[in-house]
């Protein structure tokens, strides 16, 4: 029960942080609220009271609620890897509900699945819907700086560094014609211009749109 209970309170400080993003002086009304997610007006105000005395929202009666400090970030966070979760759903074979999907995944995404994700679609700043993604709080901020100093998209890896493809991210067919060329996860390779060296002995030429589905690590 405690999980669920996690789970309603993230939904409704992520409905908050979209209100935010529209308004940050706004007071979110308990009416506009349980419009949203399509719940009564009872468990809104509930659920208010609820936030209220874990510090994340200001609640006044008849007024509305705002976000504190606390839960702006947790906002933020929530709807951060909710997007993160509509790019992924977008790069894989996905053909149901993307939204009703991603509502589902950002629950389970944790700091090191936000980073890694962070690390994938780094060059990318809005979700398929065009929708601005959030900044990462602090704490993902550091490890992401700290991870971009091993791991790149391959259409940004150093040359004349040895790397090694960590992850592929192609339809099954697109998969197969790479592995045909001798590009494998776990494969190591220098970037000598615009060509891959593979210590194999292979060698070959991949333009924008692919190096930008592999994500490489620097390796010794």
């Amino acid at each position: 029960m405690v999980g669920h209970f996690q789970e309603f309170e993230d939904e409704y400080l992520e409905m908050m942080y979209e209100f935010y993003e529209h308004d940050p002086s706004v007071h979110v009304r308990t009416g506009e609220l349980a419009e949203k997610l399509s719940v009564s007006p009872a468990s809104v105000t509930e659920m208010l009271r609820r936030l209220a005395s874990k510090d994340l929202v200001i609640y006044t009666p008849y007024k509305g609620a705002k976000l504190t400090d606390a839960g702006l970030e947790h906002g933020r966070r929530m709807k951060r890897r909710h997007r993160l979760a509509e790019l992924l759903l977008d790069v894989l074979p996905f053909t149901g509900d993307a939204h009703e999907t991603a509502c589902r995944l950002e629950h389970a995404i944790d700091n090191d699945l936000e980073l890694c994700l962070s690390l994938l679609f780094s060059t990318i700043s809005e979700d398929p819907s065009g929708r601005e993604i959030p900044e990462p709080d602090e704490q993902i901020l550091q490890r992401l700086n700290e991870a971009k100093q091993q791991y790149f998209l391959l259409s940004e890896a150093p040359k004349q560094q040895r790397c090694m493809i960590s992850a592929m991210f192609f339809l099954p067919q697109q998969a197969k014609i790479m592995n045909e060329q001798g590009l494998k996860v776990g494969q190591t390779f220098v970037k000598i211009g615009t060509i891959l060296q593979f210590e194999n002995g292979h060698a070959c030429e991949l333009n924008q749109d692919i190096s930008s589905k592999i994500v490489v690590k620097i390796v010794d």
